[in-house]
C-alpha cells in the first residue's frame, strides 16, 4: 500500500545503497582532504599555464641582451633584475618553465615506457630473461644517476632531445622494477590463469589484464619522476651540457650567474626558487595521489 519511498530523482532506499559509488570520486575526495597535495596540484597547473602561455605574458623577450642594461636590481620594469647580459630574469623563467616541464615529461615519458616493457617482460616470463635484464637493471642502479646522465650527454652531446634521453634512460631501471615486482604478485591471480585456458596471446594478457591492475604504482611514481626529471635537468643545465645559448632554462641559468652570488645574488635566488617551487609541486602531488590511489588510505 505504501510503496518504498524515493529520493528526489526517483531512486529507492534500496538502488542508493546498492549503488557502488564511483572509484574517481573516491579517490578525489581523499586527495581533496590532503591540502598540500591541492596545492601542489594547484602549482602545477599554474607551471603548465605558464609553459603554454609564458612567452606570450613575458614583458621583454627573454633572449634580447643589452650590456647597457646588466645588472639592474629588481625594479617596476624588471620585476626579477637583469642578468649580466642585460636580459630580463623574470622572462627568461617564464621561458625556462617550458623547457623544463617539456624535458621533465618528455623524460619520463621515455622511460615509463621502455622500463614498463622491460619489467613486464621479465616479471611475466621469469626465468633466464627475467635475470638477464634485472641484472642489467642492477648495472644501471649501481652508476649514481646524474653522473650516467652526464655521461651519456658527453657521448651524445648537447642539446634537449639528448637530454631527454639520457635523463630518461637513467630512470628505466626504476620502472622495470617497479612493473617487475606488480606483476610477480599480480599473474598468478585466477583472472590470469582464465585469459591462458580461453587462448589470448601473452601481449595481450600483460597488456590487457595484468597492466591495468599496476597502474596506480606506475603513475605515482611518474609524477614523483618528474620532479627528479626537473632535477636532473636543470643539473645538466647548470654544467653547461643542457640547453644552447641563447635558450633559457633554469639549471643554465644559475650555471652563468653563479660568479655573481656576492654582487647580484637575485640572478641566482629567482631560478633557483622556480626549480625548488616546481619539484616541491610534483612531490606534494605525488604524495597525495599515491594516498588517493591506496585503498587503505581513502576516506
Amino acid at each position: 500500500m505504501f510503496g518504498r519511498k524515493k529520493n528526489v530523482q526517483g531512486e529507492t532506499d534500496a538502488e542508493l545503497i546498492e549503488r557502488p559509488e564511483s572509484q574517481l570520486r573516491v579517490m578525489w575526495d581523499t586527495l581533496k582532504k590532503n591540502r598540500a597535495a591541492v596545492a601542489g596540484l594547484v602549482v602545477i597547473i599554474i607551471l603548465l599555464f605558464l609553459a603554454a602561455f609564458g612567452d606570450l605574458l613575458a614583458p621583454w623577450d627573454p633572449e634580447y641582451s643589452n650590456m647597457s642594461m646588466s645588472f639592474i636590481p629588481p625594479c617596476a620594469d624588471h620585476w626579477f633584475g637583469t642578468d649580466q647580459l642585460g636580459r630580463d630574469i623574470y622572462s627568461r623563467i617564464l621561458s625556462g618553465t617550458k623547457i623544463s616541464l617539456m624535458v621533465g615529461i618528455s623524460a619520463v615519458a621515455y622511460s615509463l615506457v621502455i622500463g614498463t616493457v622491460l619489467g613486464s617482460v621479465a616479471g611475466y616470463f621469469g626465468g633466464r630473461v627475467d635475470g638477464f635484464i634485472m641484472r642489467c637493471m642492477d648495472i644501471m642502479l649501481s652508476i649514481p644517476s646524474i653522473l650516467l646522465a652526464i655521461t651519456l650527454m658527453a657521448a651524445l652531446g648537447k642539446g634537449l632531445d639528448k637530454a631527454v634521453i639520457a635523463i630518461g634512460t637513467v630512470s628505466i631501471p626504476e620502472y622495470a622494477r617497479i612493473v617487475r615486482s606488480s606483476i610477480l604478485s599480480v599473474k598468478e591471480n585466477d583472472y590470469v590463469a582464465a585469459a591462458k585456458v580461453i587462448g589470448n596471446s601473452d601481449g595481450r594478457i600483460i597488456f590487457r589484464h595484468i597492466l591495468p591492475n599496476v597502474v596506480s604504482s606506475i603513475v605515482v611514481r611518474a609524477t614523483l619522476g618528474i620532479s627528479t626529471a626537473i632535477l636532473d635537468t636543470a643539473a645538466l643545465g647548470f654544467l653547461g651540457m643542457g640547453v644552447q645559448p641563447p635558450m633559457a632554462e633554469w639549471g643554465d641559468m644559475l650555471g652563468r650567474a653563479r660568479t655573481y652570488i656576492f654582487s647580484a645574488p637575485y640572478t641566482l635566488i629567482f631560478p633557483g626558487l622556480a626549480i625548488t617551487i616546481a619539484v616541491l609541486a610534483f612531490n606534494l602531488f605525488g604524495d597525495g595521489l599515491r594516498d588517493a590511489l591506496d585503498p587503505k588510505e581513502r576516506v
